[in-house]
């Protein structure tokens, strides 16, 4: 909920504690909801009621990205680019995609190369490391996005580490 679709993150939190949520958090200025809620309760049912009460209340259609800890901490350990030599987190980032794309959109995709950045599709996530750093990379939300038709949202590793570690906390 960052740029154009701003939400102050006090009004966020306050709208998650309407709909029950507990343990709210928010890290910076960037959308970012670290919450607990009933495990009856899907990412799918959250996400889609969320994305219908952030409307309803401030008149943004923004689709809403969940990921539980279990998911967050398997994302780190897949990390694919971990073992490149002199792997630095800093040129490390991740595309959060609101559903897991088809094979079809992943072959829009396939051949695409921007030495030496590089990317990998796993699951709901692109993984995007750039060496160079990403000031001129190609490789990011908005190439996906018109590439593969796809919807994300871009988070650098320090972030997602960031977030874990609030995450743990409760």
């Amino acid at each position: 909920m960052t740029g154009y679709n701003s939400v102050k993150m006090k009004d966020l939190s306050e709208l998650y504690m309407h709909l029950g949520f507990t343990g709210i958090e928010t890290y910076i200025q960037s959308g970012n909801v670290i919450f607990s809620c009933p495990e009856s309760m899907s990412s799918k049912d959250i996400s889609t009621m969320l994305e219908r009460t952030i409307h309803e209340k401030f008149g943004y259609n923004v689709p809403v990205m969940i990921r539980t800890i279990a998911e967050i901490k398997k994302l780190m350990a897949d990390n694919p680019f971990l073992d490149e030599s002199n792997f630095d987190a800093s040129k490390m980032a991740v595309i959060f995609l609101h559903v897991e794309p088809s094979d079809a959109q992943i072959r829009k995709v396939s051949g695409v190369s921007y030495p030496p950045d590089k990317f990998k599709i796993t699951g709901t996530e692109i993984y995007i490391y750039c060496p160079n750093g990403f000031g001129r990379t190609k490789l990011y939300t908005n190439f996906f996005e018109q590439k593969m038709g796809v919807t994300g949202t871009a988070r650098n590793w320090k972030t997602i580490t960031s977030i874990l570690e609030l995450a743990e906390e409760f």
